[in-house]
């Protein structure tokens, strides 16, 4: 009973408790049929919301009104360059991710740039930004034919007794994540700046060099995971980070960071990755439309900031 109630009062608990329901709910309407292969179906998707939702979570752990909003255009831009570098060679592989980190790194500088040059705030900044990048990336990758390497694309959908690699490889990329906002000073410095930004510069802490840090790994992740999401669906397309968006800041506020800051919760966002890929497997099985699944989606989104900010007021 301690143990149950131990675990209930981690925030994290309730993400993975909602996929639970969500998949036996779907096993029970189709008998049992596909259970497996749904949550192998699951971790393979889940993995690419895992990967921009931890950038997006650093980004708002800052403090109210950070956001990266320029993932999607990002996402899409980056696949296309990653494809073009790799020409469906095996011998660039390797360039070809270096170059669509490099991408999308240099997308997270400019956001910061625009944030500190023009002092305005991080949405609108990193909103303008999308619609540079999504024009940018419209006159270079509209067309692109370029399938991934057969190597890249094998790797990116191998599987090993069920089990997708690039999940295996994520989850020690969260691991890492996790250790390095509780032991690193880098991480440290984050939640300082979310919980009081006054504070933190006063402690000593070089409040314009994190957050640069910040929207730089933010903008990085955004750029890998458009390399692999390209090899995953075997090539680029300009529309393919659309849907995470919304799935970045969702798996962060359903995951139990603190949409406040100085609160940010690593396991959370795998569980709200999972929770959200098997809740639209569920829909998709019911035959639900898409926008009443995005409709399901927002209003999920608003229950859980409501539920968190009445915690926090009655503490």
């Amino acid at each position: 009973m301690t143990l149950l109630r131990s675990l209930t009062a981690k925030p994290w608990i309730w993400s993975f408790i909602g996929a639970l329901v969500v998949w036996l709910a779907t096993i029970a309407f189709t008998g049992g049929y596909g259970a497996g292969g749904m949550v192998t179906a699951g971790l393979s998707l889940a993995v690419f919301t895992v990967i921009v939702g931890v950038g997006q979570m650093f980004v708002i752990t800052l403090g109210p009104g950070n956001v990266d909003l320029s993932l999607p255009a990002n996402i899409g831009l980056a696949s296309a360059v990653a494809m073009k570098v790799m020409g469906g060679s095996d011998a660039m592989i390797v360039a070809g991710l270096l170059a669509a980190l490099a991408c999308g790194a240099a997308i997270g500088v400019a956001n910061y740039l625009l944030i500190w040059a023009l002092r305005i705030p991080p949405i609108i900044a990193t909103l303008s930004a999308s619609f540079i990048i999504q024009s940018i990336d419209i006159s270079y990758g509209r067309g692109l034919q370029i399938k991934p390497p057969p190597g890249f694309a094998d790797f990116a959908n191998r599987q090993v007794l069920g089990i997708p690699v690039l999940a295996v490889l994520t989850v020690l990329f969260t691991l890492g994540a996790a250790l390095a906002l509780q032991r690193m000073i880098y991480g440290r410095s984050v939640l300082a700046i979310g919980q009081n930004i006054r504070a933190a510069w006063l402690a000593g802490v070089d409040v314009g060099r994190v957050r640069f840090l910040t929207y730089t790994l933010s903008g990085a992740l955004g750029g890998i995971d458009g390399a692999l999401l390209a090899g995953y669906f075997r090539g680029a397309n300009v529309d393919i980070g659309n849907e995470y968006l919304l799935a970045s800041i969702a798996v962060v506020v359903i995951g139990g960071t603190s949409v406040a800051g100085g609160k940010a919760n690593v396991p959370g966002v795998w569980g709200a990755a999972l929770f959200l890929v098997l809740l639209l497997t569920m829909l998709n099985t019911f035959g639900v439309s898409a926008g009443v699944r995005l409709l399901l989606t927002g209003l999920i989104i608003v229950g859980v900031i409501t539920a968190a900010g009445g915690e926090k007021a009655v503490r």
